[in-house]
């Protein structure tokens, strides 16, 4: 069966000079305009397609690629607003998305960037956006476990830090107090389950952290010296984006790796920079 947006995999039953028709099972057969037919097509093969409602509500498939499905969440950009239906997002297709009036969480302008739900309005069966994602967090307890990585994407700011939604399920929290550089709203990120409370609230990391990080990162850093010659222009006094662009971790975390290698007497400060004391006294491997 064919899902309303989302993509699926389905075969044309018959050619037309408009394009090809698809079965779409219980939804009927869906036109693939001419334009979206690859010109590699064979009879019969199937097709990777995104089903959504045209500007005169009649299903079609698209083999562009959405930026968000139904179901999930996003950050898209606000490309114009209607004084009397609401705002419409750019989502990566050439029809653009609606985020109602009634769905918006606040005033949005033009250029502006939405974190969004996607999903069908249950009174019109359209595909629409919705910026009050509250009401789609998923209501069963977060399963997982303390240092799990995960995926998440920053929702907003809060005066503890900020909101995120946990692979695409849970709301989380990076607490300010435990970060060294603000964050980008709509930035998909990779972090860490730093806690979760019996309440289900989900308190979030962008390093992992205790000795399984600073071993890792150890490496990390020696192997980077080692392709570099012995030496990093990277030191305790690198700003936090320097240090998150170069090795993706925290400065405190960066710090604490520094801190282990010079107790080790496997590095030095060249202040600016770093430098390997001994090439081949410690293998990236180890």
């Amino acid at each position: 069966m064919a899902f309303l947006g989302q993509r699926n995999q389905l075969v044309a039953v018959r050619e037309t000079t408009a394009g090809l028709y698809l079965d779409g099972e219980e939804l009927g057969e869906i036109l693939l305009p001419n334009r979206y037919v690859p010109r590699d097509y064979q009879h019969g093969a199937l097709l990777d397609v995104f089903i959504y409602r045209d500007s005169e509500d009649r299903l079609v498939a698209t083999t562009e690629v959405p930026f968000a499905e139904v179901g999930q969440f996003a950050c898209l950009r606000v490309l114009s607003v209607n004084e009397r239906v609401g705002a419409f997002l750019d989502w990566g297709l050439s029809k653009d998305l609606l985020l109602p009036f009634r769905e918006q969480a606040g005033p949005v302008r033009i250029g502006q960037r939405v974190v969004v739900f996607v999903c069908i309005d249950e009174k019109t069966d359209r595909i629409i956006a919705s910026a009050r994602l509250n009401r789609y967090v998923s209501p069963e307890p977060p399963d997982y476990r303390i240092g799990q990585p995960v995926e998440f994407l920053v929702t907003g700011k809060s005066p503890l830090g900020y909101n995120a939604i946990v692979e695409n399920a849970h709301r989380g929290l990076l607490f300010q107090h435990n970060l060294t550089t603000e964050l980008e709203i709509g930035k998909r990120m990779k972090g860490f389950i730093r806690a979760v409370s019996p309440d289900g609230k989900i308190d979030l990391s962008l390093d992992d952290f205790g000795y399984k990080r600073v071993g890792g990162l150890t490496v990390q850093i020696v192997a980077a010296l080692q392709r570099n010659g012995g030496e990093l222009h990277y030191d305790d006094d690198s700003s936090p984006e320097e240090i998150r662009t170069a090795f993706g971790v925290s400065k405190k975390a960066f710090k604490q790796a520094l801190g282990k290698l010079y107790r080790e007497r496997r590095i030095e400060f060249l202040k600016p920079g770093i430098k390997l004391l001994d090439n081949s006294a410690w293998s990236p491997g180890e």
